[in-house]
């Protein structure tokens, strides 16, 4: 069977640390949609390590990792994070796995994105440039190059075509740029993508099921991205929800089991956006300071608010999440009070659920307030000894969103997490 964890929010959850926290229970992990604008982030032996496109159970050296179908891929961030991933002694080639269905991220993409994004002026979608949508546009447009074709003889020749198809849009974008270093640091990449574990993934995966082994799901971005489900326009180019999990891993859908759902304990969006409960006062800029709210992967500041259980219903119904991990509960430590978005106010009618056209209108957040528990939470580590208070915020959340929380995050540290 299939356990998934995913974001139930706009990202940046802190799934890369609930993946590794649970990866020595799973005998496989595998990254299902997304490409290198994920930034999971992991402590390894002290040291922070942000992970875009290879799977958070890596440093685990029983654990498989396989990098799903359904994953853009660039090969020159793969490279990189695999030297990365070798200085803390782990060998790639021993227990990471790419599929063949896998696409390919070539320079031109990152060019296409950095020319589009700047076309938009004001009306940024807030793109981390990474090539990420017009991979994902050359995929849907039956033109993309996967990670199986670099084994054929023809590669060039196909990646020549791609590559005069994309300088004619980038024409008419009237962009001079030069990649040439991007496209010697790609082709660089690509020989040691070649020698690399390139497997038909779905039979890899489906073979593993078969056998009985614990298959662990990981999701990139979060629920509220999602390309048909989110915050639309502004949202990735992927399915971010539980269904992304059958496409991206060629998985049926009577294989999955658990699914649980990350969320902080408050709300963090990065770029453009709707956005219901961010605060733009002392309270937002607090919140952004101890939680140390900048991007993984664009360095971005964060914006932050409290926590929107509206979204959060939606997101834990989409997905049929079984159980939440509440992350970064101890960057609320220091408040006197807390809130939480129990409904939207749209046009004077008071709303339980998220908009259809949810950037085209005015939500006015309705709050309900809760005591904050003021105690320093990042040394408890059983659930007795959490205060009285967050219990309470906690459990308010389980009866309001449907579905229970089931573990706290209260700090950084792998080892920083209470089983409720």
């Amino acid at each position: 069977m299939v356990d998934v964890i995913l974001g139930l929010q706009w990202g940046d959850e802190g799934k890369g640390k609930i993946v590794d926290f649970f990866a020595p229970n799973y005998d496989l992990v595998a990254r299902f949609q997304g490409g290198p604008n994920a930034g999971h982030t992991l402590y390894v032996e002290d040291k922070k390590v942000v992970l875009h496109q290879i799977p958070s159970g890596i440093f685990h050296q029983n654990t498989i990792n396989l990098i799903g179908g359904g994953v853009v891929l660039d090969p020159v961030t793969l490279k990189r994070e695999c030297d990365l991933v070798a200085s803390f002694g782990i060998d790639v080639r021993k227990n990471l796995y790419i599929s063949e269905r896998t696409n390919i991220i070539v320079p031109t993409h990152r060019a296409l994105d950095k020319a589009s994004e700047t076309s938009k002026g004001t009306e940024k979608i807030g793109s981390t440039l990474k090539g990420i949508g017009p991979a994902y546009m050359d995929k849907t447009g039956r033109n993309a190059i996967r990670v199986g074709d670099i084994l054929d003889k023809s590669f060039i020749t196909n990646y020549i075509k791609l590559r005069l198809k994309h300088q004619r849009l980038l024409d008419n974008f009237h962009f001079n740029e030069d990649i040439s270093d991007w496209e010697d640091e790609f082709f660089d990449a690509i020989e040691f993508l070649r020698s690399l574990n390139v497997v038909n993934g779905e039979y890899f995966l489906n073979n593993k099921i078969s056998e009985g082994q614990k298959i662990l799901a990981e999701g990139a971005q979060g629920s509220m991205l999602d390309v048909d489900f989110g915050t639309f326009p502004f949202v990735t180019s992927s399915n971010t929800i539980s269904a992304g999990v059958c496409t991206g891993l060629g998985v049926a859908p009577q294989k999955i089991n658990e699914v649980i759902g990350v969320s902080k304990a408050y709300c963090t969006r990065v770029g453009s956006g709707p956005f219901p409960t961010e605060l733009f006062d002392e309270t937002g800029e607090e919140l952004r300071k101890i939680g140390s709210e900048f991007g993984a992967t664009t360095g971005r500041p964060r914006r932050c608010g409290w926590i929107d259980l509206v979204a959060l219903q939606y997101a834990c119904m989409i997905n049929g999440v079984t159980k939440i991990v509440m992350t970064k509960a101890d960057v609320l430590d220091s408040f006197q009070e807390l809130s939480m978005c129990t409904s939207y106010l749209i046009n004077g009618e008071e709303k339980k659920e998220v908009p259809f056209a949810i950037s085209k209108v005015k939500i006015e957040p309705v709050y309900k307030s809760f005591k904050g528990w003021n105690t320093d939470t990042t040394a408890i580590k059983e659930s007795a000894n959490l205060p009285a208070t967050m219990n309470e915020y906690v459990k308010f959340i389980n009866s309001f969103v449907g579905a229970p929380v089931k573990y706290v995050s209260n700090g950084p540290g792998r080892e920083q997490i209470v089983a409720l």
